[in-house]
C-alpha cells in the first residue's frame, strides 16, 4: 500500500484530505505547531475528527514544535489581537512562509521514515505565492536534492473550491473541524475571516452547516 503524509491542521479541507487519501494509502497526518493562538483547539479538532473517522489507515499525527515567535513577533497570529475579521481581505491572513515550513519539515520527517510523498489541502483561489502548482513542483524538487531523498508535493484539491470540498464529502463529519482564528471554548467565533470562509462554502454548497458559531 502507498504512503503519504498529510499537512493536517484540523481544518475543513486537510481533515477531508487525511480521509480522502487514507481510502487507498497509508496515511501520516504531520501537524506543525508554531505557537498560533488557535493550535491547542485546531489539535483539539483533528483529533476529534481522526477518532470520528476510525480509519485504520490513518496514524495518529505527528506534532513537529516549531515556536515562530522569533520570526513573527507581535503578529496578530499570535498574539490574538486585531484578528481579520469577515469582511477582510485574504491578503490580511497570510502567514509569510507557512507552506515553505510545512512542507520543508514534513519533507525532512519523510526523509527519515522512508515516505516519498507529501499531500497538502490547498484549494482553489488560494491567492498566496507559496501555494501555486509552480511552487509545489520546483519546491519538491529542491528538497529531493538537498535531501537526497525522492519528495513529491501533491495538491490535489486546487481545482476546488471548499464548497466543492463540503459537497463531495458531506458524508464526513465536518462539524468536527475548525475553520477559524479566533475559537473560544472550542467553539467557532463566527467573526473572523475563515469562518466567513467557512459558512460562504457551506451556503454555496446546499449543505448544511453543523458547525458550532460562538456569535
Amino acid at each position: 500500500m502507498d504512503r503519504i503524509a498529510v499537512l493536517a491542521s484540523g481544518g475543513l479541507d486537510s481533515s477531508v484530505l487525511v480521509a480522502d487519501k487514507a481510502r487507498h494509502a497509508e496515511v501520516y497526518p504531520i501537524y506543525v505547531q508554531w505557537g498560533l493562538k488557535w493550535e491547542a483547539t485546531e489539535r483539539e479538532s483533528l483529533e476529534a475528527f481522526l477518532s470520528a473517522l476510525k480509519s485504520p489507515n490513518a496514524s495518529a499525527p505527528t506534532v513537529i514544535s516549531v515556536p515562530i515567535k522569533a520570526v513573527y513577533g507581535d503578529h496578530w497570529s499570535l498574539s490574538g489581537e486585531s484578528v481579520p475579521g469577515a469582511d477582510a481581505p485574504d491578503s490580511a491572513v497570510f502567514l509569510p512562509g507557512r507552506n515553505i515550513l510545512l512542507i520543508g519539515l514534513a519533507a525532512v520527517w519523510c526523509s527519515t521514515h522512508g515516505v516519498s510523498r507529501i499531500a497538502i489541502g490547498s484549494l482553489g483561489g488560494n491567492p498566496f505565492p507559496d501555494a501555486t502548482p509552480e511552487f509545489f513542483e520546483q519546491f519538491a524538487a529542491m528538497l529531493s536534492t538537498g535531501l537526497g531523498h525522492k519528495i513529491a508535493v501533491e495538491a490535489p484539491y486546487r481545482g476546488l473550491h471548499k464548497s466543492d470540498i463540503i459537497r463531495q464529502f458531506r458524508e464526513l463529519p465536518l462539524e468536527l473541524t475548525l475553520t477559524c482564528m479566533a475559537p473560544t471554548g472550542g467553539k467557532h467565533c463566527g467573526r473572523c475571516n475563515k469562518c466567513g470562509e467557512r459558512r460562504n462554502a457551506f451556503r454555496e454548497s446546499g449543505m448544511p452547516d453543523r458547525t458550532v458559531y460562538s456569535g
